[in-house]
């Protein structure tokens, strides 16, 4: 509330105070109306409540510390916020302006300057009150409905997991059995494509049992497996995996991760889980077309610890936080994959990997927003951190680090 907003209810029973006080309130641009008694008050109050109350309390029939208990213990008008104005400057009496509700006390003769300053203090306190209290709303709204949605995906997990499970293991087995029949000669099918499908089912049971152990945990715990992993190998297994998806989305993808970079500590399964999210995000969010790079180099990045607490490497440099105290710097290996697509703009980074943050593609807007929410608790869980470069109309990149193998 500014204050040609908010409304004023001056209560006294001298005229000229009451002229006085309004004519001064009115200057300013409030909103003002007056009673001459207590009784008058209350009824005034019941009819528009003000955002504050002026009370003298010196008054015949009801005085004022009377008026300000009984708007105390009237639930819809206890929050209004009352000032007394008084000529009484005995301790006493403040105090007992206080204990009945008051939130200041001017003594008579007063000044305008003090009289206005006090009262802009209440107003001021209202508004950051009514924020607070408009902000633990929503809050809590948004709680009710992130658990409700939690919910609601646990079930789902536990349905797709169930379901899928046993059809996965019947064609794993299925596959293998062909392998052994292809060793004798007894069947035409490439060994390579019954290898790569078998991969698949292999990759499918373990995301299944990770999604599983989720479940049951009742939290989104990333367990991890990490050996060194070569990057260029993983990658140029995800791209021949994914050559049927690119054809039928007219898409191409690039893989410029070098053989010779440095091995990372990492666990393959999520690892290949963080690459298919990222490289099915810009197929769904882009037209076809879309080319895609995929990249891998050595940065250093400065490793930050607070006293008493487990070192965490972060990308940002040169932290203004003084309870750092101290500092090394890390080699890691920095991931990033790339597209020439529509690209992302700043509104859009922003929450990008917050749980059930679903996009605004054109071309689909189904999903629980879940694929970029996992990619950061997988990357997270391996100690390196994950974003995404805003660049509209230029392409999306996003990248991630990985600790080096020792």
């Amino acid at each position: 509330m500014t204050n040609n907003q908010a409304n004023i209810l001056v209560v006294d029973d001298t005229p000229d105070n009451l002229r006085l006080l309004s004519a001064m309130l009115t200057e300013q641009g409030y909103k003002v109306r007056k009673a001459l008694n207590g009784q008058t008050a209350l009824n005034t109050v019941q009819k528009v409540p003000p955002d504050l109350i002026l009370l003298d309390i010196n008054m015949p029939g009801m005085n004022g510390y009377q008026v300000c208990s009984s708007l105390k213990t009237d639930q819809c008008t206890q929050e209004i916020p009352v000032i007394f104005i008084s000529a009484l400057d005995d301790v006493l009496d403040k105090i007992k302006a206080f204990n009945v509700g008051g939130v200041d006390y001017i003594t008579k003769p007063f000044q305008s300057e003090e009289v206005l300053a006090r009262i802009e203090n209440q107003l001021t306190i209202c508004r950051q009150k009514k924020q607070l209290t408009e902000q633990n709303e929503r809050l809590q709204q948004e709680i009710s409905e992130r658990e409700k949605a939690q919910e609601a995906l646990r079930v789902y997990l536990h349905a797709v997991s169930h379901d899928l499970r046993n059809p996965v293991i019947a064609m794993s087995m299925v596959l293998k059995n062909l392998l052994k029949k292809e060793e004798q000669g007894k069947i035409s099918i490439a060994a390579s494509i019954l290898k790569r499908i078998d991969s698949s089912c292999d990759r499918q049971l373990n995301l299944i049992d990770s999604l599983v152990e989720t479940q049951q945990l009742d939290v989104w715990g990333v367990p991890l497996q990490c050996q060194p992993l070569e990057l260029h190998s993983l990658t140029q297994q995800l791209a021949q995996e994914w050559e049927p998806m690119l054809l039928k989305n007219q898409g191409t993808l690039e893989n410029r991760i070098s053989p010779d970079l440095s091995k990372v500590s990492a666990d393959a399964n999520q690892l290949w889980r963080v690459f298919e999210n990222l490289i099915a995000n810009a197929l769904k969010h882009n037209p076809p077309g879309v080319k895609l790079t995929l990249n891998a180099e050595m940065i250093e990045v400065e490793k930050q610890e607070r006293q008493g607490e487990n070192c965490q490497a972060k990308i940002h440099l040169g932290s203004s936080d003084d309870s750092l105290n101290l500092k090394s710097k890390v080699k890691m290996v920095c991931c990033t994959v790339a597209d020439n697509g529509v690209g992302i703009n700043a509104e859009q980074s922003e929450g990008l990997f917050e749980l059930y943050r679903r996009g605004n593609s054109a071309r689909r807007k189904t999903g629980l927003g879940l694929g970029l929410y996992l990619c950061r608790q997988i990357i997270t869980a391996h100690g390196g951190e994950i974003g995404a470069i805003a660049s509209p109309d230029a392409g999306a990149k996003f990248w991630f680090t990985l600790p080096i193998a020792q």
